[in-house]
């Protein structure tokens, strides 16, 4: 009961804490956009769209098609010469210039080509040709079937338009899929799915070690050594800051993992996987925090170390890039700190549609760092508290 006590005492002083709050959940949320926003988009070329606005509905409807294609990013500028500069300043990959008289030259029976832009030099831009063309290919078709309708059965091309796109709705079309057999991907899907993940493991142990400060200021002013002058022993009062700070740390993990899945459309993988694996980095956390409250003697040093080596960390076991962009040296060095481990569990979760038993190997070895860091936590911290002064 003392130990439950001595958490609620924690746990209300450090939501009290508005600076506490704004690093526990603000912060993080700003770095998941940042980053969510920066690598999402990367399957996607980047392409101007020119396009008159006065033009008829076949070319609006063919713009509309370009903006709405899965494969493209488009912009549009109200002229050629805008466009052109911007790809020239590597801003587009592509600039498409639809024809001012593509509705003229669709109904008198005449050819009309769409041009594309690209840097000769840039291979995306070659790239983003193959995507306009299919896109430009499937309008042809239409203008195409309406084409023959009219010239074969008579009626209005307008009218023969509209009816070869009722027939394409209403076609089930062939779907082209490529998979790769037992393939696996060792990267984070791009955008949200990316961040999302990789913050929640860097910042939880930020936070944590960051923490510690609290831990520190408590013993300096002897908050501890009065209360272990009543009937309250050590291993209580170490028990008590443990529970807070791994609560703390499972706040913070599912306020991340509900803002991702609520606001950006996170997928979390299999709900079980990622609650264990949630559970077990937060005692990873946990373990942490505590230990630099028990080591660190000043609270300047826990704020000036703990977010450097968290980043540090985070940096050297993948939470700013992929491991498996690194060379193999680097790569298995990552793997001595626990953010590797954390963040290869997610990407088995999310890339490859893990479950439980795909992330055991990661879950015991975090549950390794979790059993060393709460037990040297937990006996520098008694230590700590038994030692007079309790400092």
């Amino acid at each position: 009961m003392t130990a439950l006590a001595v958490t609620r005492a924690t746990l209300t002083r450090v939501l009290r804490d508005r600076t506490a709050l704004f690093f526990m959940v603000l912060l993080p949320v700003a770095i998941i956009v940042v980053i969510g926003v920066t690598v999402r988009g990367f399957d996607q070329f980047r392409v101007g769209l020119v396009s008159d606005p006065r033009s008829g509905p076949v070319a609006r409807e063919l713009a509309t098609d370009l903006t709405k294609a899965p494969g493209l990013r488009t912009r549009a500028y109200a002229d050629a010469g805008a466009a052109r500069t911007a790809l020239r300043r590597a801003e587009l990959d592509a600039v498409i210039v639809v024809p001012a008289r593509l509705d003229e030259d669709v109904r008198a029976g005449r050819s009309a080509t769409v041009r594309v832009l690209v840097e000769p030099s840039g291979s995306a831009g070659h790239a983003a040709v193959s995507s306009v063309s299919a896109v430009v290919a499937d309008h042809a078709a239409r203008l195409q079937a309406a084409r023959f309708a009219t010239d074969q059965a008579g009626g209005t091309f307008d009218g023969n338009l509209a009816a070869a796109r009722r027939a394409e709705r209403a076609s089930s079309p062939i779907a082209v899929r490529a998979e790769t057999v037992n393939g696996q991907s060792d990267y984070l899907p791009l955008g949200y799915s990316y961040s999302t993940p990789t913050m929640l493991v860097l910042f939880v142990f930020i936070n944590a070690l960051a923490g510690g400060a609290a831990i520190v200021q408590t013993r300096r002013t002897g908050v501890y050594a009065r209360a272990l002058a009543a009937p309250v022993s050590a291993r209580m009062l170490v028990a008590g800051e443990t529970i807070a700070y791994f609560l703390l740390a499972l706040l913070q993990s599912l306020l991340i993992v509900g803002i991702g899945a609520l606001a950006f459309d996170v997928a979390w993988g299999d709900p079980l996987a990622a609650g264990v694996l949630v559970t077990v980095w937060a005692l990873v956390g946990t373990g942490a925090g505590v230990l630099a409250g028990a080591v660190f003697r000043t609270p300047e040093q826990v704020h000036s170390v703990g977010p450097a080596l968290g980043i540090g960390l985070g940096m050297l076991g993948g939470c700013m890039w992929p491991l498996a962009l690194v060379p193999g040296w680097l790569r298995a060095t990552g793997h001595a700190v626990p953010q590797a481990w954390a963040v290869d569990a997610w990407t088995t979760l999310l890339s490859r549609n893990g479950d439980l038993w795909a992330i055991m190997r990661d879950l015991v070895v975090l549950t390794g760092f979790a059993v060393v860091l709460l037990t040297c936590a937990s006996l520098a911290l008694r230590r700590r508290l038994t030692t007079r002064p309790a400092v």
